[in-house]
Order: structure tokens, then C-alpha cells, then sequence
């Protein structure tokens, strides 16, 4: 039992560290920061971080770098980050796929989403809606039609992933007969697509996706977006279709760090990354691949949010009877 005499001190101890934790924060960083990518060097989001680190390491002062770490479907670099001191010297690339569905899917990942919170919006992918190209349709009414009454194979990378939900949601919204195909990565899905072994997928619109559907490999006849894709103006949003208003997806990629890093830590890396992402050579590098380059969002934008974005997927994963495997 804690004496009363002992109060005081206990007190003191706890005021001197917070006054520590302050100190320190204001005078973030004094040292070299890492950013940990949670896949393997060379992929999408590996990308994205050194696309921007030129700039980002301008703007905070100090020399970033980047660790890739796969593994889990993303989860073990999260779980790195998330055991190391939260001390915003420690940094998370991350997608929805890790952060959100990754714990929601996966009985192995024993991290909650609400355990990190984000510093940055850096970009966004669009998602189009992908057929065979032998389809008679050109675009989602015409697919509509032509799927009523029919069995349609739909593509994803997996139980649980974002493609598998979204063709979930599509059932639901449009009462199709569609049976879900799941494979284990994305270019046999392009291949089958290609080679019209399977009715549609959904696909991100970056990458390879735009020269392929220009190669006439298959069709993409609408966008999860709410807006037209810049580089394929003729396939209109999903969400325009009757019905489908809330039929709207997209592959965000953000600056996260662990939920208890102090709020100057995070503020500070919201200012550099925000001005990073403004930079030349990232726009361009960002929108090249098709990818987009988001506004900058505040600190208190990016918890509302990330929050929505939790709860959403909680929803829509709950609706298509998802349990982690």
C-alpha cells in the first residue's frame, strides 16, 4: 500500500517525466528518424518512401530510413513499430490493407487499428471495376444487364482483402449472382482476367493496370472514385450508378505512428510531410503512376478520418460475414 508520504514524491517523479516527454518533444528530431515500409524493398509503398524522402528529410532536418519488413500480410512491420518507444523516431508507411483489414481478416495479428494514428495523407489510388475483355458491356450499366440472371466470377487477392469486400459490397447493393475466386497474388488474377478465366475484378488503377487495359487485356468499365480517373476519363464512378451513392473505395497510403506519441511529435511530422508531398518531383512521381496526390489534412482531420475509415471497414467486413482466419 502506497503511504501518504510517499504521494508527494510519486507526484513529483510523474510531473518530472511528463516535463521530460515535453522538453524532448519540442525539440523533435534531434536524430535520425526510420520509416518503416512493411513489405519488401521494391514494392508500391517502398515506392512512395523514397519518392518522398529527399524532401521529407528537408523539411524535418534530419536523415531518414527507410526498413522494409514483410510479413503477415504487412501486420509484422506494423507490430515492429508498434513495440518500439513511441517517440515519433520510429515512423509507419501504411495502408488500409495492414492497418485496418489486416487485424480484421487475420487471427495472427494481435494489433487493434486504433493503436496507431496518422501524421499524413500522402496519396490515393483509384480502383476500377475490371471485366473480361470479351464482355458485350463498355460500361456498369451495360454490365448490370448483362450479369442479371448470370453466375459472375469476381477476383481478389484473398479472403478479407479490400477486392474481396468490394465485390461483396457490390452483391449487396445490386442483388448479383457473384461467386468469389480468390487467388494468392495479383498478376495471376491479370493473367486470368486477361485470359478471360474469370468474369471481373477490381483492380488499382496505378502501375501496369493502365498500359494493360490499353493493350486491350481486359476492360475497365467503372471507378470506385468519386471522380473520373484522369487517365481513363470514359469510365465513369460507381457511385454515380442509382443506388450505389455510398459504393466509393480507394488505396490511401499515409505517415502513421504509434497512438501514444506525443501531439507536438505528431504535429511536427504532419507540418514536414504535408510540405513534402507538395514537392515536384513526388507530384510528379506520385501522379506518373497514376496515384494522386491528396491536400494536406490537418492533425485533427486525419483522426476523423482514420477513425471513419475503422469503423466503415469494421461495418462492411461485419455485412459480408468476414471472421479472421
Amino acid at each position: 500500500m502506497i503511504s501518504c508520504r510517499s504521494i508527494p514524491r510519486l507526484l513529483a517523479g510523474l510531473l518530472a517525466s511528463l516535463a521530460v516527454l515535453s522538453a524532448n518533444a519540442q525539440g523533435f528530431p534531434n536524430k535520425m528518424v526510420t520509416v518503416m515500409v512493411p513489405y519488401a524493398a521494391g514494392g508500391p509503398s517502398d515506392a512512395v518512401g523514397r519518392l518522398v524522402q529527399v524532401e521529407y528529410e528537408r523539411q524535418l532536418g534530419q536523415k531518414m530510413m527507410i526498413e522494409n519488413l514483410g510479413g503477415v500480410s504487412g501486420a509484422l512491420g506494423v507490430q515492429k513499430v508498434l513495440a518500439a518507444p513511441a517517440d515519433g523516431y520510429y515512423q509507419l508507411l501504411s495502408t488500409p490493407m495492414e492497418l485496418v483489414m489486416a487485424p480484421l481478416a487475420l487471427s495472427a495479428v494481435k494489433f487493434k487499428p486504433e493503436e496507431v494514428r496518422m501524421a499524413s495523407l500522402m496519396g490515393r489510388t483509384s480502383i476500377g471495376l475490371a471485366v473480361r475483355k470479351d464482355l458485350p458491356v463498355n460500361n456498369l450499366q451495360e454490365f448490370l444487364a448483362w450479369a442479371k440472371g448470370k453466375k459472375v466470377s469476381y477476383a481478389s487477392v484473398g479472403q478479407g482483402s479490400l477486392y474481396h469486400i468490394m465485390g461483396e459490397r457490390l452483391k449487396a447493393l445490386t442483388g448479383l449472382d457473384l461467386l468469389h475466386v480468390p487467388y494468392k497474388a495479383a498478376v495471376q488474377i491479370y493473367t486470368d482476367l486477361g485470359g478471360n478465366s474469370v468474369d471481373m475484378a477490381f483492380v488499382p488503377v496505378a502501375g501496369p493496370i493502365i498500359g494493360m487495359v490499353r493493350d486491350n487485356r481486359f476492360k475497365i468499365i467503372g471507378i470506385s472514385s468519386t471522380t473520373p480517373h484522369p487517365q481513363l476519363p470514359n469510365a465513369a464512378p460507381i457511385s454515380a450508378q442509382q443506388g450505389m451513392s455510398d459504393f466509393v473505395f480507394d488505396i490511401w497510403i499515409g505517415l502513421l505512428v504509434a497512438k501514444s506519441t506525443p501531439d507536438a511529435v505528431v504535429q511536427r511530422l504532419n507540418q514536414a510531410m504535408n510540405e513534402a508531398i507538395k514537392s515536384e518531383a513526388f507530384v510528379k512521381g506520385m501522379t506518373s503512376t497514376g496515384s494522386q496526390v491528396p491536400a494536406g489534412m490537418s492533425v485533427a482531420e486525419l483522426d476523423k478520418f482514420y477513425t471513419h475509415e475503422v469503423t466503415r471497414y469494421r461495418a462492411l467486413f461485419k455485412a459480408a460475414n468476414v471472421e479472421p482466419q
